[in-house]
């Protein structure tokens, strides 16, 4: 913080950069563009990525709103497709029948604490001519055949929202991408199209425009934050394992409770492996040029969930939680209203019924209170209010 208020750099300086270079090893992207938030990480994505007015942009029926919005506000059509009721994500086949003429992307989500099924869903993109790029705003530490969230098609996000599992003290994102070429376009867009090295250099403000771009540069603040905690994410997303596996454990077998969600994957920790390159800062050149990272025991397989949020389902789910507040436990309903049911999609012409398992879970989903520091005692009466609750509800039913 005071390397931030000396330098009089607050906003897209040398604090921005630093983490960066930081989250590209993290991650092992070749290119991170610091943002202002997932969302407009989202949009440039979107926008690096050649989308054009009117294109159709295949995207979950069951997620935050900013993956449809992000869409819209790129000059895009979402496009919804029902998702699978076991990751809450786009499910394949559901994928493969929604494609039309119009489509020109798919933008699979990464919810909760496992990621959608990359392989099915690129075979389906490649089967069908779309661009894959992933809204993996929730999704920093997930790996599947040891690739982050987010670096299974031309690029992703990260979003470093408060309650994220990376958490900033207000908003801010990153895109993430192996492509030179979206990383210098997206670079350009998130500060009004200017191009070459704007990054901590203070006459950027003269440099020509070439792109149409936004005021969406991160703050310096926000990114001395973030890289402070990016050193103990390890912990944190070790903590957040255990407190699922503590939920699931008390829960597994409480009547009246739906479904937990289970684990698919274990993997170790990135800094258990050496990576054999380095990443730089993104300055508007391009950087990082060696082949994706591999690591020194050839374990390129690892595969990794994080619980960023812990959800359960109960065909009671609103009675429960009205019941949870009154006795002083917060919950949060991810989400209440499938996208294509949201008002601003209503001439669309959507209606009841098409996307069954996103509504289903729109009606049933529950998160329950989980961050690092939960304290065990208050895990365990929230499990004991919850089980007290469910029993009642079922003897009177």
């Amino acid at each position: 913080m005071d390397d931030v208020f000396h330098s009089g750099k607050f906003s897209h300086g040398k604090q921005v950069g630093q983490l960066e270079s930081a989250l590209a090893r993290y991650t092992g992207a070749r290119h991170v563009i610091g943002v202002n938030s997932g969302t407009d990480a989202l949009v440039l994505l979107l926008r690096a990525c050649g989308l054009r007015p009117g294109d159709g942009v295949l995207v979950p029926a069951y997620s935050f709103f900013a993956t449809a919005s992000a869409v819209v506000l790129a000059g895009g059509q979402p496009q919804f497709v029902d998702i699978d009721p076991e990751t809450y994500a786009m499910d394949p086949a559901a994928l493969d029948a929604a494609v039309t003429s119009r489509s020109r992307f798919v933008m699979p989500v990464h919810l909760f604490h496992t990621m959608a099924d990359m392989a099915a869903l690129t075979a389906v993109a490649r089967r069908q001519g779309l661009t894959v790029v992933e809204d993996s705003a929730e999704a920093i530490g997930m790996r599947r055949g040891g690739v982050h969230a987010g670096l299974h098609g031309v690029g992703g996000v990260l979003s470093f929202f408060p309650s994220k599992t990376l958490g900033a003290l207000g908003d801010a994102g990153a895109v993430l991408t192996d492509d030179p070429r979206v990383a210098d376009t997206v670079a350009a867009l998130r500060h009004h199209g200017r191009t070459g090295r704007t990054l901590n250099n203070f006459p950027a403000i003269s440099t020509e425009s070439a792109l149409p771009g936004a005021n969406s540069k991160m703050d310096d603040i926000q990114a001395a934050v973030l890289l402070a905690k990016l050193a103990v994410l390890e912990e944190h997303i070790a903590r957040r394992a255990e407190l699922a596996a503590a939920y699931t454990a008390r829960l597994r077998d409480v009547p009246g409770i739906r479904r937990l969600p289970l684990p698919r994957t274990t993997a170790r920790r990135p800094d258990d492996r050496e990576m054999r390159d380095d990443r730089d800062v993104y300055d508007g050149e391009a950087y990082g040029d060696g082949a994706r990272e591999t690591y020194d025991d050839g374990d390129a397989h690892d595969d990794r969930d994080v619980y960023y949020v812990y959800l359960i389902e109960t065909e009671h789910r609103d009675a429960l939680a009205a019941h949870l507040d009154g006795q002083g436990i917060g919950t949060e309903v991810y989400y209440p209203l499938p996208l294509p049911h949201q008002p601003v999609f209503g001439h669309l012409g959507h209606r009841p019924g098409e996307f069954p398992h996103a509504e289903k879970a729109a009606r049933h989903a529950l998160a329950l209170p989980f961050h690092p520091d939960l304290d065990p005692g208050d895990l365990d009466r929230v499990c004991d209010t919850i089980g007290a609750f469910l029993a009642t509800t079922r003897t009177t039913a």
